[in-house]
């Protein structure tokens, strides 16, 4: 029963992605670039380019850089807020990305439609069944469950909570679950209770393709789960969205500038809007720091708590390989 549950469940991630290894990267900012993605792509799972800020232009750049190096299928993220989200979109179309995985919120009908109307598949996050079954009548084509373990942006719930309330209740589209997940025999058990594959990006880090500076990757292999920290949120007056990284100075100047700002707010000097898209910059800044510079003291070491498990760096196909085979011998030896 396990096997075939499992069997199908690998199967159907794979079918969905139109890849060999139901295994997506996750899109992380400056990291999940041309090079990583086509890495992952061609080690037999599903590289995003993460667009985060970029502008159309550019993303059609790296789109195109990206198929240089890899003739497999790959997806884009994009997010919700961007303020160029239509022109994005149109991108992803024209340039006939297959998936679309879209974060930072939910968007409209009309960007789901536009996507859909144009062979695009729709990839959305649910943070709790109720909101992922609306998800689903909107239009989405598969979901990602990302649990409060993961790196960056987080959520409030731990993933396995969230994978135990919606895996067996949503069969309708796959499901993806990400968030802490570090190795083979844990994705196994998610495709176990239905997950179609999973997703990640802590494990990609301190890979041979991966542009993130060695300083970037040198404070992921000396940390420990328990290093890999949430920032607080203050007060509700300024509402900001969780972000887990290495604790160091430059998480301690991300909670200095909420304070700041927070005072700002309530004292009616600063638009409540305003704070919130300063604090989103200081973490687009903080991150480039760390990521490309190399600060890793000063700039935002964005880190899952997966983290711990991070030993050493490879190839991204060595990587995969260590991911995949528990999985494949789980499904037995006759999957192929």
């Amino acid at each position: 029963m396990w096997n075939e549950r499992l069997r199908d469940s690998w199967q159907r991630g794979r079918d969905f992605l139109g890849v060999e290894n139901a295994i997506l990267g996750g899109a992380m900012s400056w990291l999940s670039e041309r090079h990583l993605v086509a890495a992952i792509s061609e080690a037999g799972g599903f590289g995003v380019i993460a667009c985060g800020g970029m502008p159309p232009d550019l993303l059609r750049e790296e789109i195109r850089a990206t198929r240089k190096l890899t003739s497999r299928p790959f997806g884009v993220n994009l997010i919700v807020i961007h303020p160029q989200l239509a022109q994005l979109v149109q991108v992803v179309v024209e340039e006939k990305v297959t998936h679309c995985v879209m974060a930072g919120g939910i968007p409209d009908s009309a960007t789901v439609r536009s996507l859909k109307e144009n062979n695009v598949k729709v990839v959305l996050f649910a943070p709790s069944l109720t909101l992922a079954k609306g998800l689903v009548r909107r239009g989405a084509d598969a979901l990602i469950i990302e649990g409060h373990e993961a790196g960056g942006h987080v959520g409030p719930v731990s993933t396995i909570v969230l994978a135990q309330e919606i895996l067996p209740q949503l069969r309708d589209v796959p499901v993806f679950v990400a968030g802490g997940l570090a190795d083979g025999e844990m994705i196994a058990v998610m495709m176990a209770m239905g997950a179609a594959g999973g997703q990640l990006g802590t494990r990609f880090v301190c890979t041979n393709e991966c542009i993130a500076h060695d300083n970037f990757k040198n404070a992921f292999l000396k940390a420990q789960a328990k290093d890999a920290v949430v920032t607080p949120q203050f007060d509700a007056a300024l509402p900001v969205i969780p972000v887990r990284a290495l604790a160091n100075k430059g998480t301690q100047a991300f909670c200095d500038l909420q304070l700041k700002l927070l005072a700002e707010v309530k004292g009616g000097r600063m638009e409540r809007k305003d704070a919130i898209l300063e604090l989103e910059h200081f973490w687009v800044g903080a991150l480039r720091r760390a990521v490309l510079d190399g600060d890793v003291e000063n700039g935002s070491v964005m880190a899952g708590q997966s983290v711990g498990r991070v030993q050493s760096i490879q190839p991204v196909a060595t990587v995969m390989e260590e991911l995949v085979t528990p999985i494949l011998e789980q499904c037995g030896k006759s999957f192929t």
